[in-house]
């Protein structure tokens, strides 16, 4: 008499046990999905910044292929090929995903960079046009300040750069970039002030230190500055100085300079002895 019992108890229990190896894998598979999420994620995050760049373009290529709902997907392809030197496929990456119900203020900031890194310049325009003025941001004032240097509107351009300047803790690139702005509209003392405090953010940065010297040379200054230089820079910035005081018509000056320059450089400086020469040979003639 105790065996129905008996086996109805084991049933029960065999089916009690199944609900929870249900549960149980059920709860294990969400879990195994959310670490690849994490994981995924993590990857996209190393990807983006470590990874070598055509990797990286492989990798989003590869996943946005398998995922093309994805739009966070789409913002690593599009990211990597603006890394990757290739801002045209890029853009085109970014006009998909600014097309999208996800799009944000920060998606319309990058797409408008790779348009610009594209050569398009009024296409940015437009895409920065239709990004509300209460956002702001380091990238959105950098990219602004180029689109109204592009417009020779310098007053717009002027304010920008100083917003962006106070949006970042680097502004180095961005008072170089300024520096050159000025540099380019004839305002030269301007744009020595500006390289110099570029070099006061970043000493080692050798762009801001040619346009300093071209910001000088365009000034007839033609002593070096007192700022942080190696050996070899030094004879670069000699050269750089020679040719601008050549440009300007002080030829006499310029041969002193590129002479200092051949001797200055530690290697063989083909470029100013060739300058050199060239400029001997026109004396002669």
């Amino acid at each position: 008499m105790r065996h129905p019992m008996f086996a109805a108890l084991c049933l029960g229990s065999a089916v009690a046990l199944s609900a929870c190896q249900n549960n149980t894998d059920a709860e294990v598979n969400r879990a195994i999905k959310s670490v690849n999420v994490i994981d995924e994620s993590n990857l996209n995050d190393v990807m983006l910044t470590v990874g070598a760049p055509d990797e990286a373009v492989a990798y989003f290529r590869k996943t946005a292929a398998e995922n093309p709902d994805r739009v966070d997907v789409k913002r690593g392809l599009a990211m990597s090929l603006v890394r990757a030197q290739k801002p045209q496929e890029g853009a085109t990456v970014w006009a998909e995903v600014v097309a999208s119900k996800e799009v944000t203020n920060d998606d319309r900031v990058a797409y408008a960079d790779a348009l610009i890194r594209s050569n398009e310049w009024k296409r940015a325009e437009a895409e920065l046009n239709q990004i509300p003025p209460t956002f702001e941001s380091f990238e959105r004032y950098k990219l602004e300040a180029m689109v109204a240097d592009a417009n020779k509107n310098w007053k717009k351009a002027d304010s920008f750069y100083e917003i962006a300047t106070g949006l970042t803790t680097t502004p180095a690139g961005v008072y170089n970039n300024w520096g050159y702005s000025k540099l380019t509209r004839g305002e030269y003392t301007g744009a020595e002030k500006l390289f110099q405090d570029a070099l006061s953010c970043d000493p080692q940065l050798f762009t801001a230190k040619n346009n300093l010297v071209l910001a000088r040379g365009a000034q007839r200054k033609y002593d070096l500055p007192v700022i942080k230089m190696t050996q070899k820079e030094r004879a670069e910035l000699l050269y750089t100085m020679a040719l601008t005081a050549v440009k300007q018509g002080d030829v006499r000056i310029g041969k002193g300079l590129l002479q200092e320059a051949i001797d200055t450089h530690p290697q063989y400086f083909e470029a100013a002895e060739r300058s050199l020469s060239a400029l001997d040979a026109n004396v002669t003639n």
